[in-house]
């Protein structure tokens, strides 16, 4: 908890907007988590998470170390635990924590969860075997983070990511004066059905120099996909015919598709020998 007493300016801000978020999701405890994406022999190759979890449920991790980076509400570490891992998970909101301590305790899951930043944390050193990261990078100094991740990843460990991503040429583009003040306003209610975007006063999408910065310390990845070429940009994720042709179009683009995905999912072993 002395970290958590030293947080730096974003840190704290962060912390405040997920103790404000968690606030609005008290629901979640009322309702049965779905195990489908880890469960079901269908597969969605069309979504990132559930391609996270075909990569996962092909590895052996019944019994292995997985740690869960910003676990938020919990799914990914209830995933994880539901396939027979060791799960441990942290996060920096203490109401997030409570919110998956109470779902995993209802589902009769045994899972750790620990308040703390990624850029610091209590685990030992060589522990994981496993450790995965969705939608918590784009939050945190990477950097550091990453340093941390070898730190307390066993040589051999896999590290699996997927994050939101814009390459620098389509961020350009995002923040051009003719898109930033004109079109996004336009489109933010239709592509958002009206709600408001979860996005933090300080995250910010990965850039292909930040996934320089993760590869440096990952051997060649077993797998790199990316994802929403249009969905997410200039449509809503609601009709699944478009969603569909979106991933085939980046598919079949695959020799580009960095420059064109607004979501990135890679995986592969972490650059640490005995």
């Amino acid at each position: 908890m002395d970290d958590m007493e030293q947080l730096t300016e974003r840190q704290q801000r962060e912390l405040e907007y997920h103790r404000e978020h968690a606030k609005q999701h008290m629901a979640l405890l009322e309702k049965p988590v779905n195990f489908s994406i880890v469960l079901s022999e269908d597969r969605r190759w069309w979504n990132a998470s559930w391609e996270m979890y075909t990569y996962l449920r092909n590895k052996d991790i019944k019994g292995k170390n997985v740690l869960v980076v910003g676990c938020g509400f919990g799914d990914d570490a209830l995933f994880l635990a539901k396939c027979g891992a060791n799960v441990k998970a942290f996060d920096l909101s203490p109401e997030s924590l409570l919110i998956a301590g109470k779902r995993a305790e209802k589902e009769d899951l045994d899972i750790e969860f620990k308040e703390m930043p990624a850029e610091k944390l209590e685990y030992e050193n060589d522990f994981f075997d496993f450790v995965i990261a969705r939608d918590i990078l784009h939050h945190v100094d990477i950097p550091k983070s990453m340093n941390e991740i070898l730190r307390i990843s066993k040589p051999g460990a896999i590290f699996c990511f997927n994050e939101v991503y814009s390459h620098s040429i389509t961020h350009r583009i995002r923040y051009s004066n003719f898109v930033d003040k004109w079109l996004y306003p336009k489109l933010v209610n239709f592509v958002y059905a009206g709600n408001k975007p979860y996005i933090t006063e300080d995250e910010r999408k990965l850039t292909e120099q930040d996934i320089n910065v993760i590869a440096a310390s990952m051997a060649k990845p077993e797998m790199e996909k990316y994802f929403n070429f249009f969905i997410g940009r200039l449509l809503p994720d609601k009709w699944l015919f478009l969603v569909k042709l979106d991933r085939l179009l980046l598919y079949l683009l695959s020799p580009i598709a960095k420059f064109l995905g607004a979501r990135v999912l890679i995986a592969g072993t972490l650059k640490k020998f005995k």
